[in-house]
């Protein structure tokens, strides 16, 4: 999974194709590591994404739009200043690098015609961003690198630009046929095909490399020595040449809808038990590619602290429910302490203070020989036969106070424990910075303020956006993400006509369905009970249940947590969520 020389070609050739001599519209910079240029062009308005981070480092179109800061940094600023309205004249990949640079003619603070150039290099831990003049002078970088980190090439501002050190490595544009079989034939027979590509030769993944091998042998770690050269050299050109011609095929590998591997050509070596899904361009694969990954860890890294309140909460909560489930084992014990005191009692006559145990005839214990069982009992030597009684009687109440206030105590852990789920089902589907405020003050309000530094209640609270669905009878369907946004929909939002979704016994979103008084056909019913189910922790299940019933019927107990509502009259029906389907339905 890499994003190789071959990806970029793709990538680059699809916006000279749609974007030369477009127009920079607006720069934004929404995460540390990524730039987004709009442009507008005769081809309509593109988004051009960079991302030059170390986890998942691309550049192409992208259709998403991701939430900005709202003081820009300082890169953006100065893209700002010196890109917009600037046109992009050219877009040229270095080589077969992985280093792509893009030309713009704009004009300088006098007012004169000139050249800025942005350069992006795609290298994995080593992706890079600069901005540049006329003369290739570095104006500012995303990552500046100096002689502390690199002694074989800086970046930094007021330098020349100059490309990577080149790898000792093969252009595989300029190597031809003979040379091929010529560095085949001394690669070493014992070594595997696809490891030796990628040794070897400049720009290919281990994916295509393995592709390269399947085309040639059938299987994918056939030996130098066992690949045939005619047909290994057929395989290897015409992907080469594919490249050369721009005639790229960008295609995914699934695995039960779940994306594995991408590439700038197809991928044939998975087999059929992988999906092969192509796409029309390098930039929607991409974004599908990457879009559940980027969101969730972008999520994961602005909701640090709330997983660390949560996850806090449900270790303490559950270290303590094992505690109060022992205690209350220990309670069963309150029979046999009544049992000691009224023996100890019907024998006083018997027992004398000092006595440290006695055995005493069981009555209870009556066997089959006519006989009754004996007791052995321990006793306080400094007490009376009458204190030790008291004792043991006082033990009994104490176990059943204890066992009444343990099974509230326990019963209300639990109830905690559901809701602490709740949330974090919440943190799965947060998608905005809205989201994770909604959640925030959520967690404030249900008692968690002591454990979020430095923060404060927003007095105004703004309307809640929940996610929107079309169904194929054109119905509305609304989906809260969080418990703030499924209250909103329940008890604000909703008719008491319209029909309620919930998955059953499972955390999850509510779902409402407005139907205006209407009976919808049952196919509604059924895609609106699947964007429960996706909206849920039985996600990734198979017939998940899903309860729904008419809004009058959803109830909120007095003093329950955020999102906890109560139903006693409902239908039930079983789903299997398909995110391919819901995505298609989501308008909002």
């Amino acid at each position: 999974m890499a994003f190789d020389a071959g990806m970029l070609a793709a990538a680059a050739c699809e916006v000279r194709k749609k974007s030369l001599g477009a127009r920079i519209e607006k720069v934004f910079q929404p995460e540390r590591d990524e730039i987004v240029l709009q442009m507008r062009s005769p081809e309509g308005g593109k988004r051009l994404l960079i991302i030059a981070g170390s986890s998942a480092p691309r550049f192409g179109f992208t259709a998403e739009q991701k939430e900005n800061p709202m003081t820009p940094p300082m890169l953006c600023m100065l893209l700002r200043k010196h890109l917009q309205g600037a046109q992009l004249s050219d877009v040229r990949q270095e080589g077969f690098e992985r280093v792509v640079t893009l030309e713009f003619e704009t004009r300088d603070e006098m007012g004169f015609d000139c050249r800025r150039y942005l350069i992006a290099e795609i290298m994995g831990k080593h992706s890079n961003l600069i901005f540049a003049n006329e003369e290739k002078k570095i104006l500012a970088a995303l990552h500046v690198v100096d002689f502390s980190t690199s002694a074989l090439r800086q970046v930094l501002p007021g330098m020349t630009y100059e490309l990577p050190p080149p790898q000792d490595k093969i252009d595989p544009m300029t190597v031809t046929e003979e040379r091929f079989l010529s560095m085949m034939e001394q690669g070493g027979a014992d070594r595997a095909g696809d490891k030796w590509i990628c040794a070897t030769f400049l720009g290919i993944s281990s994916a295509v490399a393995r592709e390269m091998v399947f085309r040639a042998s059938g299987q994918t770690d056939t030996l130098l020595g066992n690949l045939r050269p005619e047909r290994m050299k057929a395989a290897f050109f015409e992907i080469i040449n594919d490249i050369k011609s721009n005639s790229f095929h960008p295609s995914m590998i699934l695995d039960r809808g779940k994306p594995v591997e991408y590439a700038f050509c197809h991928l044939t070596h998975y087999g059929s038990d992988f999906e092969l899904r192509p796409y029309e361009s390098a930039g929607l694969l991409m974004d599908d590619f990457f879009h559940t990954r980027d969101r969730e860890n972008h999520i994961r890294q602005r909701a640090a602290d709330i997983l660390r309140i949560l996850t806090n909460a449900d270790a303490r909560i559950r270290k303590k429910l094992v505690l109060q489930r022992e205690e209350l084992a220990d309670c069963q014990k309150g029979e046999e302490y009544k049992k000691y005191a009224d023996l100890i009692t019907a024998n006083l006559y018997q027992l004398s203070r000092g006595m440290t145990e006695a055995e005493l005839v069981d009555y209870s214990d009556y066997r089959e020989d006519g006989s009754f069982g004996t007791c052995r009992i321990k006793l306080n030597n400094r007490l009376s036969p009458s204190a030790n009684a008291q004792v043991y009687y006082k033990k009994y109440n104490k176990t059943k106070t204890a066992r009444v206030e343990l099974t509230k105590q326990i019963t209300l852990g639990e109830a905690e424990l559901r809701y602490i789920d709740t949330v974090f089902d919440s943190l799965t589907h947060a998608e905005t910075g809205a989201d994770l405020s909604e959640i925030r003050d959520e967690l404030y309000r249900s008692g968690y303020a002591s454990k979020m530094k430095n923060y404060s209640l927003s007095k105004k609270q703004p309307a809640p956006t929940v996610a929107e669905f079309r169904t194929s009878g054109g119905y509305r369907v609304l989906c809260g993400k969080n418990n703030v946004q499924n209250e909103y929909i329940t008890h604000k939002l909703a008719g008491k006509n319209d029909y309620w979704f919930h998955v059953k016994n499972l955390p999850g979103s509510h779902t409402v369905m407005l139907t205006d008084g209407e009976d919808p056909p049952a196919e509604n019913f059924t895609e609106a009970a699947e964007i429960a189910a996706y909206f849920s922790k039985g996600a990734d299940g198979e017939n998940v249940e899903v309860d729904y019933t008419l809004v009058r019927n959803v109830k909120k107990p007095a003093g329950g947590k955020p999102g906890l509502v109560i139903y006693h009259t409902n239908w039930s029906c079983i789903v299997t969520p398909n995110a391919e389907k819901v995505k298609g339905m989501r308008v909002k």
